[in-house]
């Protein structure tokens, strides 16, 4: 059983940054593969950035590639998204999410959903 609780959401300005914080509870963390995935109204969910449990490989689909870094530190049970160059078709709710897959950006591989954070780009 793995739990997550996202953190760092908020209001930023096009142009600016933000840092989430995933942090998960469970003695399995570091044999996930990791996953951030957003959601904004009216849209289906859609993943921005996978990594494997080692760290060693990501994933990034091409909206975000370039912009968004996934990384991890299995020491403290914590996966981030860096989010650079934030654009106002970022705004969603954003979710971590845990799977026992090596590495995938299939929302149906996770088993495990944190409750989500709100990201806000203003225009």
């Amino acid at each position: 059983q793995v739990q997550l609780v996202e953190s760092g959401g908020g209001v930023v300005q096009t142009g600016g940054s933000l840092r989430l914080s995933c942090t998960a509870s469970g003695r399995t963390f570091g044999r996930h593969c990791m996953g951030w995935f957003r959601q904004a109204p009216g849209k289906e969910r859609e993943s921005v950035a996978a990594i494997s449990w080692r760290g060693r490989s990501t994933r990034y689909p091409d909206s975000v590639k370039g912009r968004f870094t996934i990384s991890r530190d299995n020491a403290k049970n914590t996966v981030y998204l860096q989010m650079n160059s934030m654009k106002p078709e970022d705004t969603a709710v954003y979710y971590c999410a845990a799977s026992v897959f090596e590495l995938s950006d299939l929302d149906t591989a996770y088993e495990y959903w944190g409750q989500g954070t709100q990201v806000t780009v203003s225009s």
